[in-house]
């Protein structure tokens, strides 16, 4: 199982686009991925699961994997972040 932090660095925060980024990087792989914010734990390969976050600009998330790809899925998952899912 591994996990790393990542902030929310797009001014609108993870809304539909977004979530959907999330969704299918993560459908990507075999492991099970999640996200966890406040405390709140949801199923990174939900749509609704990732929109129910509510994240916005600033905040920090937990992303999580566990299996066979688990590490690529976490970078995977960490670079959509990073790259602000497209926006500015």
């Amino acid at each position: 199982m591994i996990e790393k932090n990542v902030t929310v660095s797009n001014p609108l925060g993870v809304h539909a686009r977004p979530s959907a980024m999330i969704v299918q990087t993560a459908s990507k792989f075999r492991s099970d991925v999640w996200l966890i914010k406040d405390g709140n734990k949801v199923n990174a390969k939900s749509m609704l699961g990732v929109m129910t976050l509510a994240a916005e600009m600033g905040s920090v998330v937990t992303i999580g994997a566990e299996g066979s790809d688990e590490e690529k899925a976490v970078d995977a998952l960490i670079k959509v972040f990073e790259m602000r899912f497209g926006e500015r």
